[in-house]
């Protein structure tokens, strides 16, 4: 790739970006429009029957991935209906929730479903470049700004149809297409690295836990070769359920922890400091070493639980959508958190969810009467520490991934000319 330099140009208010390849630094301003403009893309209205429909082609809001990752093959296909064709190279946006940034280019043909917005390219615009002119921060924070709803908010096509847009000859169109493709294959290469992270522990700890019917498991450390079953306990006889509230000083500074601050890959980021006097009712408590696991559906599901580590003064108030497990002096904090996140013990979470809608929980007791296999202390360290090493390399790799990501929109917002203002 040839060195890039932040362009200057001789004109106020012309429309050019920041950054330009070496070899158009010198080929003038680029042509602005809208986005509904023929000449730019137009908005596809062709339909097409059930009997057209695959699991491999249909496209849903629901299996396209958030924050442009692409698309899943479908789970199901609709009873009914008619969907908007689509063909290779458009552009699919979900208009449900734009600030998921459901966006995807279409590397074959298919048909979407009425939720989802099929944008071809024109005459005037190469389909990669419209591509980088939609998957887009710009264009979200736009569409959101017109968006229809409050809990599930919609875009307004017609404005979306009037977005400002600009671009070069089809030269430049191309070489700018080809910098971001190459920084996304480069993304996908890290994700891909990840993915097999996260299966090769998913595999490792189904082999490091007894499978039902077992009391030892498959996989064992050398040193405990020999060491005799884990004993088997009621979670509720080995760990409290829900202790509690904390008894100190009203004044008393304390983590404030909602269920966004926990990931899906159990790491707790909490930067909310308040007094104990501000959160007093309606919240759940816990201490350092507890493990806060989410009881509603879908957060449950999704993995959201987390080891509570370095709270302000050691104590912190969540969300009541968390139960809260203390581990006593036969079980380490660290293991609980690995053994209630097996994947036995998800799918009878799951399983034992009460409660109408979408506000089913899972309820206490189910940790409380749920049977546990405990090995030694030493053994249990030993399995803590060899999967928590599994997991400072997943932290790694998705930090990586997320610097490759933040470089992107940055180089992007470099690349293409921020409409409606000058450029200096």
């Amino acid at each position: 790739m040839k060195t890039m330099k932040n362009e200057k140009t001789e004109t106020k208010n012309g429309v050019v970006p920041k950054l330009r390849f070496p070899e158009f630094r010198r080929c003038g301003e680029w042509d602005s429009d809208i986005l509904g403009n023929k000449n730019v893309s137009h908005f596809v209205k062709d339909r097409v029957g059930l009997n057209e429909l695959t699991l491999e082609t249909y496209v849903s809001t629901e299996n396209l991935l958030s924050d442009y990752s692409g698309v899943a093959i479908s789970s199901k296909l609709p009873p009914s209906g008619s969907f908007t064709q689509y063909k290779n190279g458009d552009i699919l946006v979900s208009n449900i929730r734009p600030y998921l940034k459901k966006i995807w280019q279409a590397d074959r043909d298919g048909a979407a479903s009425n939720d989802v917005i099929v944008i071809r390219s024109g005459k005037e615009v190469r389909s990669k470049f419209l591509r980088g002119l939609i998957q887009n921060d710009a264009f979200i924070d736009y569409v959101m700004k017109g968006a229809k709803g409050v809990k599930m908010p919609r875009g307004d096509i017609s404005s979306m149809a009037d977005y400002p847009v600009a671009f070069p000859s089809f030269e430049e169109q191309s070489r700018i297409a080809d910098c971001l493709s190459s920084l996304d294959a480069l993304i996908a290469a890290h994700s891909q690295k990840l993915d097999g992270l996260k299966s090769y522990k998913k595999g490792l700890m189904q082999q490091l836990f007894p499978a039902k019917g077992e009391k030892v498991p498959k996989l064992r450390f050398p040193e405990f070769r020999g060491s005799g079953e884990w004993e088997e306990k009621k979670l509720g006889e080995v760990a409290e359920i829900n202790p509690g509230k904390h008894r100190v000083d009203e004044s008393t500074k304390l983590s404030f922890v909602p269920m966004s601050a926990v990931s899906e890959d159990g790491q707790l980021v909490v930067s909310d400091i308040r007094k104990y006097s501000e959160v007093l009712k309606g919240y759940t408590y816990f201490c350092d070493n507890d493990v806060i696991v989410a009881k509603i559906t879908p957060c449950y599901e999704n993995g959201k639980s987390a080891l509570a580590k370095n709270l302000k003064n050691g104590l912190a108030a969540g969300s009541t959508e968390f139960h809260v497990i203390r581990s006593n002096s036969k079980l380490l904090p660290s293991f609980l958190i690995t053994l209630v996140n097996t994947d036995s013990v998800r799918i009878l979470g799951k399983n034992s969810m009460a409660g109408t809608g979408g506000q089913q929980r899972v309820p206490s007791t189910f940790f409380e009467l749920l049977t546990v296999f405990v090995p030694t202390l030493a053994e249990q360290q030993r399995i803590a520490s060899f999967l928590s090493s599994i997991d400072n390399l997943i932290t790694a790799q998705s930090q990586k991934i997320e610097s490759l990501k933040t470089h992107k929109k940055g180089l992007m917002q470099q690349l293409f000319p921020a409409m409606g203002k000058a450029n200096a």
